[in-house]
């Protein structure tokens, strides 16, 4: 067994942001996705970046930072085929587990990561954060989940997924506000 892989899911379309969001650089001069990748990969050595097909930008940004990448024929049809894509990729590597983070999402914390792959290494079937009494990303799934997440479709991702098997769902309190932090909008980038 290898672990946990790390999933970085970059496939979708940014329509609300009107332009390539992941590739629109942070007050630091990197892109949205890099950073994202940067703070998974650095818990996770073992990490792939899941994005359309011939999405050269970003497949040169993730390649450039060591990830895997895998080219989601079908990330059209919503979040659901890129994550089960995802899952699927990584069966060769006999993944313990997954951690499901959005490449939209640059400012969650190592430290996050870290206590969720811990959660994740000590047992906890499906791992969540939570900050101001929300849930958050990114989200474990222990190998238990395999099934279920690679017939995953839709745009909502593992949401029903979790939903229907709330009691199975670790919640770890974090302080960590980047948990619910996301850039839908060019707006989103300054607040």
């Amino acid at each position: 067994m290898t672990g946990v892989t790390g999933i970085l899911l970059a496939a979708g379309s940014a329509r609300r942001f009107g332009a390539p969001k992941l590739l629109h650089p942070l007050h630091n001069g990197l892109p949205v996705a890099a950073v994202a990748a940067k703070t998974v990969s650095q818990v996770l050595a073992n990490t792939l970046a899941v994005v359309k097909p011939g999405d050269h930008a970003l497949i040169e940004v993730f390649t450039e930072l060591g990830l895997d990448i895998i080219e989601n024929p079908r990330a059209d049809e919503g979040m659901g085929t890129s994550l089960a894509a995802g899952v699927t990729a990584s069966v060769s590597n006999m993944a313990d587990g997954w951690l499901i983070a959005l490449a939209d999402m640059p400012w969650i914390q190592p430290a996050t990561i870290s206590a969720l792959l811990e959660r994740l290494e000590s047992g906890a079937s499906i791992v969540a954060p939570v900050h101001a009494g929300r849930r958050g990303h990114p989200v474990g799934f222990s190998s238990h989940w395999f099934g279920s997440l690679a017939e995953l479709r839709g745009d909502k991702g593992a949401r029903d997924l979790i939903a229907e098997n709330a009691e199975a769902v670790d919640l770890l309190t974090t302080a960590d506000a980047g948990v619910l932090r996301d850039v839908d909008y060019p707006d989103d980038l300054y607040r």
